[in-house]
């Protein structure tokens, strides 16, 4: 390592994983893939998170309530039936999600553990956010489905979407109904958690664990190239990449933020992206932005600040950014070194958008708002570097070295042919 680099992390392991069991894993696949979840049955968290798109969506901001179709090529749906509003940030990978040195969710952190409330996290649901959860991961679960535009649906179109407006807690209860009515499940859910005696006893913290499980196991992924190196395999990357190596944890200045065996500090960080999209704000903020971690905290110094992601696998994970502003590797790791100078250069074209002509007007107005702009430059934590193009060309081939070999190529489960609902399962 060249002289003032930082120290490499110690390699993960199996024993930085929390545990969870096979047979709750195993439910939690049909679960996960399975329509039933949502408040119109026309949504899964597969659709969104789908492993051929590196367990993301492939765009910039996705298509939930409404959409049709997956990946790239989902579309905004028609008629009454369309989508009302984009999702506001890009829908993260979900890689590693079950490490135990885990402690905050979501590009705001607006779920992380914490004593705050008795159930031990502070989350959206605040106290009304159930008991016996058996990690940050499932508490994290319940939440996309019941917000509206992503699961949900809208006020008057199911009775989903209806309780959630009265108040959040009151629709994982129909949620649970819905789910261990079906017998299939609920024998499932008897055979998987000792203290399910009946179907009834069913709700939507075993639901929760269930999709925990699952997602925890079949995405578990430390045996790239760089995880072979760290554990003392010095052939295991190419010259190339650790050139790109040295770079990352030396000159690049990237493990300030991208650290520890997670790659990511968890902490939260203003890289001033090109905004578009709904975004999402602090309650009563009439302007369409996205103020990131600020809207959560409502401390100014948290303003467009968003958590540092992981990065095992993030070659499958385009496009990056919170709202998928690039769609390269190479991309957004120019915008880190030379953030103005890229926002100079960036070209709305690069979003990866479902055309939606109802939604345009606002899909760009903060981009086009000179003073929100200016206002967004204030709050920056990254300086310029200068680094030559091989030189990013080296972090580039460094960063396709975390992608992982047998956990991508062979997952657990993988995706199940039926659901115990009968709906249809993307794929």
């Amino acid at each position: 390592m060249p002289a003032g680099a930082a120290e490499l992390p110690a390699p993960l392991t199996r024993s930085d994983f929390l545990e969870f069991d096979r047979k709750q894993a195993a439910l939690g696949q049909l679960l996960f893939y399975d329509k039933i979840l949502s408040g119109n049955r026309n949504i899964a968290c597969a659709t969104c998170h789908h492993p051929e798109f590196g367990t993301g969506d492939g765009l910039s901001l996705g298509i939930g309530e409404g959409g049709k179709g997956l990946g790239p090529g989902r579309l905004a749906g028609t008629g009454e039936s369309r989508i009302k509003k984009r999702i506001p940030r890009n829908a993260p990978g979900l890689w590693n999600l079950g490490a135990k040195d885990l402690h905050t969710l979501f590009h705001d952190g607006r779920i992380s553990i914490a004593e705050t409330y008795e159930n031990g996290f502070n989350s959206p649901a605040e106290e009304w956010l159930p008991e016996g959860f058996n990690s940050l991961l499932a508490a994290q679960a319940v939440f996309p489905l019941v917000a509206q535009f992503e699961m949900s649906g809208n006020p008057k179109e199911n009775e989903i979407a209806g309780a959630v407006h009265d108040r959040i807690d009151a629709a994982w209860p129909i949620l649970a109904k819905r789910v261990r009515v079906i017998p299939e499940y609920g024998q499932m859910f008897i055979e998987a958690f000792n203290h399910v005696e009946s179907a009834e006893d069913v709700t939507i913290v075993e639901i929760a664990n269930s999709l925990a499980a699952f997602q925890a196991i079949e995405w578990q992924s430390f045996d790239s190239p760089f995880d072979r190196y760290l554990a003392g395999d010095t052939e295991a990357l190419s010259a190339q990449q650790k050139h790109g190596l040295d770079l990352f944890y030396g000159k690049a200045g990237c493990s300030s933020c991208h650290s520890g065996s997670l790659l990511s500090d968890q902490k939260f960080h203003a890289l001033g992206l090109p905004p578009f999209g709904p975004g999402r704000t602090r309650r009563f903020d009439p302007m369409v932005r996205d103020t990131g971690r600020m809207a959560e905290s409502d401390s100014l110094e948290d303003a467009y600040r968003f958590r540092t992601p992981m990065l095992r696998n993030v070659e499958l994970t385009a496009p990056y950014g919170h709202n998928g502003a690039y769609p390269t590797l190479a991309g957004i790791i120019r915008h880190h070194l030379d953030p103005d100078g890229m926002l100079a250069k960036w070209d709305p074209k690069l979003a990866a958008l479902p055309s939606a002509p109802w939604l345009e007007a606002i899909d760009f107005v903060v981009w086009s708002d000179s003073r929100e702009m200016a206002r967004q430059r204030l709050f920056r934590d990254v300086e310029t570097i200068d680094l030559s193009d091989s030189e990013i060309g080296a972090i580039v081939d460094f960063m396709k070295a975390l992608t992982g070999s047998d956990s991508v190529a062979f997952p657990p489960f993988g995706i199940p042919t039926s659901v115990p609902s009968g709906l249809p399962i993307d794929k």
